[in-house]
């Protein structure tokens, strides 16, 4: 198995991809699975590649004068993984997508290109003569070409799959610069890329891989609507069982309680006061009134509207009414950042919030809050509710995509792992946080909740599974 994508953890992080791309991999190999990863030199990656040398020297690509691709290994995890060092499209600064000031880099497309093009050949068994792949997994549009590519050239024994990670972002581009890509002039029209009046590299993978998944099944059946379909629902409908959904897992080693370097104390479903500890030292470094008998929400998350932070901002009034507190860690839409944190001026001691992006201190905060909050309006599958899960803090959230399948609401007292709400209103979410906060004041049934949210079987073991049964049909279809 080959996977390319544009992003692994803990090296280039923009989001879940990244941890997905770092922990199923490894989870395929316990597996029994041959996996490779191919990802882009940015400097992050092509410095730390440990043991790495030259397979071949592709020459110039896409703009680039020079492009080799080198071998080597991650090196947290140990997986084999090619890097294209190419200087000239990927080691700049700024970040994967965009330079410091959040502009996208202008040549983005010649930039991803390249990435599907050597995964593509790589595939095809040209460019590493020791080794080529039976399927090769690509991993949103970022690396979507691929499957063009391979549909270009479809006399390789090679199949494509390609999960969709979020199909809000898809990767558009002038439909002008078709010509850039080198594939067959069919492929830029309604059937192929375009995507009204412009490229959509999303569509590559939709239209082109052997198979299709993204990362919960409930989202699978909801991008194929118009709600949450951002205008390819037509495209999904019509690949009908092609289109699948496979949950995504968490890696034990980085997100666990018992054993997680970033926390002041470490605890587990046997051993909860320790959590405890955590929310004293989280409200001291929040600067929080500290207050055990407070309902602690906390919220990591990108800033965004799709997140439902506004949803929150608006719902706020209810939660400071019900004695609890909010701790924010995030960045995104700069109206939203400014406006968490003229709320935690405006109530010093009750609302906290961070700007921008600290990995330890995710945890530090998933760890010492009582509640994560994910109100989301679309969440294809949501990790943060997960970890919520694993560490005892329980996530309240909204019914859609991967968090519906995750948390089972506290009226079904048997199975309860959190809370969850419908509709994407603050009203909604206002009542839902009431509700948490009233709950929170019976403790015995809380810790109950706690304790079976920490049991639960999470690790990425179940996803390969699933992933290699679709693959073994990928490769047979």
């Amino acid at each position: 198995m080959l996977h390319a994508a544009a992003e692994v953890f803990p090296l280039v992080k923009t989001g879940g991809l990244a941890d997905v791309v770092a922990a199923l991999p490894p989870a395929l190999e316990r597996a029994g699975a041959d996996t490779r990863l191919l990802l882009p030199g940015l400097p992050a990656i092509v410095d730390a590649l440990e043991q790495q040398r030259a397979v071949c020297e592709i020459g110039p690509a896409f703009g680039a004068a020079r492009v080799t691709l080198r071998r080597g290994q991650l090196p947290s995890s140990h997986m084999p993984a090619y890097v294209i060092d190419a200087p000239y499209l990927y080691r700049r600064g700024g970040g994967p997508y965009q330079d410091a000031s959040g502009v996208d880099w202008p040549d983005n497309l010649q930039r991803f290109a390249l990435l599907g093009w050597v995964a593509a050949h790589l595939a095809a068994g040209e460019l590493d003569a020791a080794w080529a792949p039976d399927v090769l997994h690509a991993h949103d549009w970022h690396a979507a070409l691929a499957c063009a590519y391979m549909a270009a050239h479809p006399s390789g024994a090679c199949r494509s799959v390609f999960t969709i990670h979020n199909l809000a972002y898809q990767g558009h581009f002038a439909l002008a610069d078709f010509a850039l890509l080198g594939l067959p002039a069919s492929f830029g029209a309604p059937s192929g890329l375009e995507f009204h009046g412009q490229l959509a590299l999303m569509k590559a993978g939709l239209q082109f891989a052997r198979r299709v998944t993204t990362v919960s099944p409930t989202h699978a059946r909801e991008i194929a609507t118009p709600e949450f379909g951002f205008g390819l629902d037509g495209v999904i409908r019509d690949r009908g069982a092609d289109v699948s959904g496979i949950l995504n897992g968490v890696d034990g080693k980085v997100w666990n309680p018992q054993h997680d370097p970033a926390l002041v104390v470490s605890y587990g479903a046997d051993a909860l006061a320790g959590k405890l500890q955590c929310k004293r030292a989280l409200q001291r470094e929040a600067g929080l009134e500290p207050r055990a008998e407070a309902p602690l929400f906390g919220l990591v998350s990108r800033l965004t509207a799709q997140k439902g932070v506004d949803l929150l901002l608006a719902a706020l009034p209810a939660l400071l009414g019900s004695g609890a507190q909010l701790f924010v860690l995030g960045s995104g839409d700069r109206a939203l950042e400014a406006a968490l944190q003229t709320a935690a001026r405006a109530h010093p001691g009750r609302v906290a919030a961070r700007i921008g992006y600290d990995e330890a201190l995710a945890h530090r905060l998933i760890a010492g809050s009582d509640v994560i909050l994910v109100p989301s309006r679309f969440e294809p599958c949501g990790l943060t509710q997960m970890y919520g899960l694993r560490y005892g803090t329980l996530p309240l959230v909204r019914r859609v995509g991967g968090l519906a399948d995750t948390v089972v609401d506290a009226g079904d007292a048997a199975r309860a792992t959190g809370f969850v709400f419908d509709a994407a209103t603050p009203e909604a979410l206002s009542d839902a946080m009431l509700r948490t906060a009233h709950a929170f004041r019976g403790p015995d049934a809380w810790q109950a909740m706690m304790r079976r949210a920490m049991a639960q079987d999470l690790s990425w073991d179940a996803a390969a599974a699933s992933y290699l049964a679709l693959y073994a049909q990928a490769a047979a279809g």
